[in-house]
C-alpha cells in the first residue's frame, strides 16, 4: 500500500491551509511575484518574517540556493486573548526538488515525549505552550533526530478570512446535510467563508464521522488551492497576503519564497501524505500517543536526505 493511501487522523482544516500557503508558494506562476511584487515583499517583510534563536536561517537559505532537501515545521495554533495559545496539530512537510516530492508528515498533538528545555516527557503539542515556536522547533528536531530548516505558524482565526479572500470556493459534496441554517446539498456546490466553518467542523451526522469530516477538509484545502491558483485570482493575492500577514509567521523572508517558487515548484508532481501510528495508553491518569522507536525510524527515513 502506498504511504498517500494510509487512512489518515482527522487534522483540522485551519492546518492544512498551512501546507496550502506553501503549495502556492511552489506552485505559483510569475504573477505572484510580479503583480504585487512590492506589496508582498513589504508585508512579508513587516509582519510574516520571524527569525527564532532555533533555526540558524543561513544554513536554509543555502540550501534553497543549491536546491537541496528542506524540512519545514507547520503548526497550526489556536491563540486567543491573553493566552500563549497552544498547538492542536503539528506537521513535517519535506520538500525535495532533485526527486520532485513533498513528503507531508503529521505528528499527533497527543503524542509522548521529551519537552526540550522543559526537561519532562508531556504531549508534544505542550511545547508550543510552554515555549513558543522554539520550544517546539527544538522538540520536534529531537523526537525525529532530523534537522528542521524553516517553520510556518499559522492561527486558526485566519481560516475562514482566507476562503473569503479568495472569494469563496467551488467542492464535490457526497452528503446532503443541515447545519447551523446552512444546507449543503448534493453535487457541487459553492462555499462562501461563513458556510465554510460549517461545512468542515460537521461530524455527527456523517456515518463516517471524523473521517468523513477529514475527506471534506481535504475537499475544501483543494478548493482554495484551486481556487488560489488560478489566474482569475490573481486580483485577490493581495487580499490573500493580507490575511497570512495578519495570522502567519515564518522565518521565510522575501527571497527565500522566491527561491522556493523558482527551485521547488515541481516538488508539488509527487505528494504523499502520512499519520504517524502509535498506540493510545493512559499513564497516571491521562491520555497519550505513544509512538515507538521503528516508527519514528521509519519517518526519519521518509523525510531524511538520502
Amino acid at each position: 500500500m502506498k504511504r498517500s493511501e494510509y487512512k489518515k487522523k482527522p487534522r483540522r482544516l485551519w492546518v492544512k491551509i498551512l501546507l496550502t500557503f506553501v503549495i502556492l508558494l511552489v506552485a505559483g506562476t510569475g504573477a505572484f511575484v510580479y503583480s504585487i511584487y512590492h506589496n508582498t515583499k513589504q508585508t512579508v517583510a513587516n509582519k510574516i518574517t520571524q527569525p527564532i534563536d532555533s533555526i540558524d536561517t543561513t544554513v536554509g537559505k543555502k540550501k534553497v540556493k543549491d536546491q537541496e532537501p528542506l524540512n519545514i515545521l507547520l503548526l497550526g495554533v489556536d491563540e486567543r486573548e491573553n493566552d500563549v495559545g497552544r498547538s492542536d496539530a503539528m506537521m513535517v512537510l519535506s520538500l525535495d526538488p532533485k526527486k520532485d516530492s513533498m513528503e507531508l508528515v503529521s505528528i499527533p498533538r497527543d503524542t509522548r515525549t521529551e519537552i526540550v528545555g522543559k526537561g519532562t516527557q508531556d504531549k508534544i503539542n505542550h511545547a508550543y505552550a510552554f515555549g513558543g515556536v522554539d520550544m517546539s522547533v527544538n522538540t520536534v528536531e529531537n523526537f525525529l533526530g532530523i534537522e528542521l530548516d524553516y517553520y510556518v505558524r499559522l492561527n486558526m482565526e485566519g481560516l475562514t478570512e482566507l476562503v473569503g479572500a479568495v472569494g469563496g470556493i467551488t467542492v464535490e459534496n457526497e452528503l446532503e446535510f443541515t447545519r447551523n441554517g446552512y444546507h449543503y446539498p448534493l453535487g457541487e456546490i459553492e462555499l462562501s467563508e461563513e458556510e465554510t466553518l460549517d461545512y468542515v467542523r460537521m461530524r455527527k451526522q456523517d456515518p463516517n464521522g471524523d473521517f468523513g469530516r477529514n475527506e471534506r477538509q481535504r475537499k475544501v484545502i483543494q478548493g482554495i488551492v484551486n481556487k488560489g491558483a488560478s489566474v482569475g485570482s490573481v486580483n485577490k493575492i493581495d487580499d490573500i497576503v493580507q490575511v497570512l500577514g495578519n495570522n502567519m509567521a515564518s522565518n521565510l523572508d522575501f527571497d527565500d519564497m522566491q527561491n522556493l517558487l523558482l527551485n521547488y515548484r515541481d516538488t508539488r508532481k509527487n505528494i504523499n501524505t502520512y499519520q504517524m501510528q502509535g498506540t493510545g495508553t493512559k499513564i497516571d491518569g491521562i491520555y497519550y500517543y505513544v509512538i515507538d522507536d521503528t516508527e519514528i525510524a521509519k519517518v526519519k527515513e521518509m523525510i531524511s536526505p538520502n
